[in-house]
């Protein structure tokens, strides 16, 4: 059954790669994006999916974008938390902006997504949320303390939202990548690569559309029965 979906950071990288699996599902999408209309333009003609401007940080903004989407597609029933950035740097040297942009975006993001889709997912007895978290919220990394705390946070929040939504047919989970093959990795020296490559077991990088899969599942009708989790799917990098 295709249902609306709304992919947020579903331009590039991770979110593209979810965007695009959902719609093979036949899901109607929506993927949003904060400020490369390069790559939103790039995206929408390649895939078909609309594309939608928004600061995610911003509750207004995200109330009046999911208005439209609805106004547009129809009700959100399915929501992915997946815009992230990264403002990295040593406790010591981190400054208060980079402490709030991180958790603004990624942590109060997830807030106000969320809670301009909650009611209406309530009303209508269903709705799949799932927010892409990290391996390093699961066990921190060095000059990570604000990307940490927020991904840390999502985590806490879909484990107390999961219990509120359970009786009212929405299911709340967690994707946690470990380290995935996107531009992002691409500039990386190769010394620091092997590095990485070195500590994972399978031997390799995440490839984006194996998240897509892990969330792909999360959304569908058959997954009714899990609910407040996280799938890490880091190759085995970090297990809980």
């Amino acid at each position: 059954m295709g249902r609306v979906a709304i992919v947020t950071g579903g331009t590039r990288g991770i979110g593209a790669a979810i965007a695009k699996a959902l719609k093979a599902e036949g899901h109607t999408v929506a993927a949003t994006y904060g400020g490369n209309d390069e790559a939103a333009k790039a995206f929408t003609d390649e895939t078909g999916i609309p594309t939608y401007k928004w600061d995610t940080g911003d509750y207004d903004a995200c109330k009046a974008g999911i208005e439209k989407v609805e106004s547009e597609h129809g009700p959100v029933e399915i929501l992915i938390n997946n815009a992230g950035i990264t403002r990295d740097a040593p406790f010591h040297k981190m400054t208060p902006d980079q402490w709030n942009q991180v958790i603004g975006t990624n942590l109060t993001g997830v807030f106000n997504m969320t809670h301009n889709v909650w009611n209406g997912m309530r009303d209508r007895g269903f709705g799949r949320i799932v927010t892409i978290s990290s391996i390093n919220g699961q066990k921190g990394q060095f000059a990570q303390a604000n990307y940490a705390a927020a991904k840390a946070g999502d985590i806490g929040f879909t484990k107390s939202l999961a219990q509120e939504g359970a009786k009212k047919g929405i299911t709340v989970n967690v994707v946690a990548p470990g380290y995935i093959n996107t531009d992002m990795m691409s500039t990386i020296p190769d010394k620091v690569m092997e590095s990485i490559v070195g500590g994972i077991p399978v031997g390799r990088l995440g490839e984006p559309e194996e998240i897509a899969r892990c969330v792909s599942f999360l959304c569908g009708d058959d997954a009714g029965f899990i609910t407040g989790s996280t799938i890490s799917a880091n190759g085995g990098q970090y297990m809980t």
